[in-house]
């Protein structure tokens, strides 16, 4: 089976890389601004979700049985809109199977738990421009999956785990929210069930978020702890008193993906037990 990795050099573009080569399947991949070192058994090729016609070249030159689109436009609209839906249609167009990965920022946290039958209501940019991306996605390749997911994390390779440890040393200003609350996953678990939904006949949305509902600040304890760190030395605040725009707390609610997958969701208090 070809897979095509959209945003490949990505935290969880690299994961997803890794597993699809174990599992002996082709991998092609590609990324936007810089081309990963690492070029080994995976086939790199530059693309710009704004740019139909090299969208349309890449398509035509991997012919994936499955895309996978783990890229991250931020709130650029071009990119993760428009281009998501672009991209969406190419899918289409050449049969190939597409797993879009979205986010928990399309929702506001007014009703703080959300299950997959929750209609998005984003107040920021970016989670609006993540949830017309799924509108449009689902409306022109209605057999494609939109997998939402929270945080993720992974044996301290995440932006959330080198942010609390320039925390601990004191190399970074801020704080960990002690208001903020979202449901963690491990990078590995996020793309092996990315990766077996789609392989299977599964489509519409899907929720992939650890069960485990934490703040930044709890969690930024627990990888504090598992990295030996000093947790007395981080800093903690209320979101509600900051400028930072966002919900407070959203939990994806995953137990109906849950029971349709073999791979496992640990929540981060389990992941972050064992040492890196």
């Amino acid at each position: 089976m070809t897979v095509l990795i959209i945003g490949g050099s990505g935290f969880l573009g690299a994961e997803l890389i890794r597993q699809a080569r174990t599992a002996e399947h082709t991998t092609a991949a590609t990324y936007n601004a810089t081309k990963p070192g690492d070029a080994s058994q995976t086939v790199w090729r530059h693309l710009d979700l704004r740019d139909a016609e090299s969208l349309d070249a890449v398509m035509a030159e991997v012919s994936p049985r499955v895309v996978v689109n783990a890229s991250s436009g931020n709130a650029d609209w071009a990119v993760t809109a428009d281009g998501s839906v672009r991209l969406a249609m190419a899918a289409a167009q050449r049969g190939s199977r597409l797993v879009h990965v979205s986010t928990d920022a399309v929702f506001s946290g007014a009703r703080v738990h959300y299950d997959e039958t929750c209609l998005p209501d984003p107040i920021t940019p970016y989670g609006a421009a993540k949830a017309a991306a799924e509108t449009g996605i689902l409306a022109v390749h209605p057999e494609a999956v939109v997998a939402r997911t929270s945080l993720i994390l992974g044996n301290g390779r995440s932006v959330h785990e080198r942010a609390v440890h320039e925390l601990a040393a004191g190399t970074r200003d801020g704080v960990l929210f002690t208001d903020d609350i979202r449901c963690p996953v491990h990078v590995a678990d996020l793309a092996a069930a990315v990766l077996e939904l789609a392989s299977c006949d599964a489509s519409g949305i899907h929720h992939l978020a650890g069960p485990d509902a934490l703040s930044r600040h709890e969690l930024g304890i627990l990888i504090a702890r598992r990295d030996g760190l000093d947790a007395s030395r981080l800093p903690e605040g209320l979101r509600a008193r900051s400028t930072l725009p966002g919900a407070l707390d959203v939990r994806l609610d995953s137990r109906a993906t849950q029971r349709k997958l073999s791979t496992t969701l640990r929540g981060a208090r389990q992941f972050c037990m064992a040492p890196m």
